[in-house]
């Protein structure tokens, strides 16, 4: 053969790779307004940048009558390239070739990227759209997704690990994704459940369709898998690429640091008034964070789930933050399980990152009630607790309004290593609310008292009392646990100029093999 001959024989196999399941089934992909693995790839990465590889690897199942199908790659598009200029591992699932079913040849071709990351140092963007594992394969696709668990694993804390849901996801493939740093589902066309409706239904009885079980709002809202919902695929992937701007390229770096156009003494007189003077009249901690943030941008992360606290990331002089904040607006901010777990998993992917936090303090305290206790609000509690202790990046800690009883300590407390820590003026620190310290403290006296309007004068007397030797800021600051209480217009100038001073912070903790938080 001569070499024109084998050159043509390499285009011709690198195009019929391209093709995948064939253009019947690409048209079909596109019907249900979905792009194709190789597609999605384009538009995730920088023009002209994808590498990719194994583009000619074949499965070698020779069972049920599957030795006569053959498709170049199997069904999955692995490669490299870079986004922003910043190099990334991707792998993509094509629903064209088998339901983009796994199999063992391209579980190594996944597991082949991700061995990769882990050298260089670089995120890992997995692309899914999958049938579940190839059932003619048997344990050999089940032992590929353990490859890949494994794998996860390893590079949890090493590299960031993004996983976008762009179709379906179910059985033994929703544990990738669910051990990875971040993922994104889009609205309609994708959907991840251990088992699927018709075997809910076989074996509860419940009937329940796809989107109800599994689908992107369902897990957004209730179960806290989603950490994005997008509306359609290029938004997804839009996603991944403004959450990644956040990200270093692994532990060992810092987030890039992006031109800052927003003056960093900027002073915003409505943070002065932010704060009703009823201490129980609710507002949006959003407000503060969009004026204190460059340019008003946040990108608040698990949004519709546990609405009591909120996460995400933002920018303070171009650097890098994650910010966590109680949200008065919803159940007046107060801590439940559902928000501890969602804290404090934020908080540690920050520290594996180095990417500092804020903290914007003002909780009522935890929720009482039968069902936390029973849901285990104390284990799940001791989780954003142990998160913040175990923290050792840089930590900024403002309280803005209420900080009571434990839920104080929790909240990146000066004794859980806390860097800075400011106080608004308007900071209540204390064991409980004025109301009921009162209740408890003067019940003796106020039982004595008969009269409805000499008893309101008494229990009004004593609050303001309380208020002004416990329910402020001064107390604390007395014994050092407030380092300074600052005037609220100027909360974005001390945030940067802190940030600037713990730029070289250097805190270990006590060697260990690993640490046993409270899961």
């Amino acid at each position: 053969m001569e070499i024109e001959d084998k050159i043509k024989k390499l285009v011709d196999k690198r195009a019929e790779a391209r093709l995948g399941g064939g253009q019947k089934r690409i048209d079909s992909q596109h019907s249900k307004g979905k792009l194709t693995a190789r597609e999605r790839i384009d538009v995730l990465l920088d023009k002209c940048s994808f590498e990719e590889i194994d583009m000619f690897v074949n499965h070698r199942c020779h069972d049920f009558g599957l030795e006569k199908e053959q498709y170049l790659g199997d069904g999955c598009v692995t490669g490299y390239g870079t986004i922003d200029g910043r190099m990334v591992y991707v792998y993509s699932q094509d629903f064209t070739v088998f339901g983009g079913s796994l199999s063992e040849t391209n579980a190594k071709k996944i597991c082949k990227v991700m061995d990769m990351a882990m050298k260089l140092g670089v995120p890992v963007i997995g692309l899914n759209d999958s049938g579940g594992a190839r059932i003619q394969e048997g344990v050999l696709s089940l032992s590929g997704y353990a490859e890949i668990f494994q794998r996860n694993i390893e590079a949890s804390g090493v590299v960031p690990q993004i996983s976008a849901i762009l179709g379906p996801c179910a059985g033994g493939a929703v544990y990738s994704p669910a051990l990875t740093d971040y993922i994104i589902m889009t609205e309609d066309t994708s959907y991840m459940f251990v088992t699927g409706p018709k075997v809910t239904k076989s074996v509860t009885g419940e009937n329940v369709t796809t989107e109800e079980l599994g689908g992107a709002m369902i897990h957004a809202s209730k179960s806290g898998v989603a950490h994005f919902v997008a509306k359609d695929e290029e938004e997804t992937i839009a996603t991944i690429k403004r959450i990644l701007s956040y990200m270093p390229q692994n532990y060992m770096e810092t987030a890039p640091i992006v031109h800052c156009t927003d003056p960093i003494d900027r002073v915003d007189d409505v943070l002065n008034t932010i704060i009703p003077d009823n201490p129980n009249k609710p507002y949006n901690v959003l407000d503060i964070i969009n004026i204190i943030a460059d340019n008003g941008v946040f990108e608040e992360v698990h949004k519709y789930y546990a609405k009591n606290i909120v996460v995400g990331f933002a920018r303070f002089n171009g650097q890098s933050v994650g910010i966590i904040a109680n949200q008065p607006n919803y159940l007046a901010g107060v801590l439940d399980i559902e928000a501890s777990r969602k804290g404090a998993r934020f908080v540690r992917f920050c520290d594996c990152f180095n990417i500092p936090l804020v903290t914007l303090v003002d909780v009522p305290g935890f929720m009482p009630g039968c069902n936390q206790e029973y849901g285990g609000i104390i284990s799940n509690g001791a989780k954003i607790l142990y998160a913040f202790g175990e923290a050792t990046i840089p930590k900024i800690t403002i309280t803005l309004r209420k900080s009571y009883g434990g839920a104080h300590d929790v909240m990146s407390s000066k004794q859980l290593k806390s860097d800075i820590n400011y106080a608004w003026p308007s900071a209540e620190i204390a064991v409980m609310g004025a109301a009921g310290a009162i209740e408890i403290l003067n019940a003796k006296e106020t039982a004595t008292i008969k009269d409805p309007e000499e008893l309101a004068k008494y229990i009004a007397e004593k609050e303001n009392e309380y208020r002004e030797k416990f329910a402020n800021p001064y107390q604390a600051a007395k014994y050092g646990f407030v380092d300074d209480i600052i005037e609220p217009r100027n909360t974005r100038f001390r945030i940067i100029r802190a940030l600037a001073a713990l730029a070289t912070k250097k805190e270990t903790r006590p060697n260990k093999k690993h640490n046993n938080i409270p899961l």
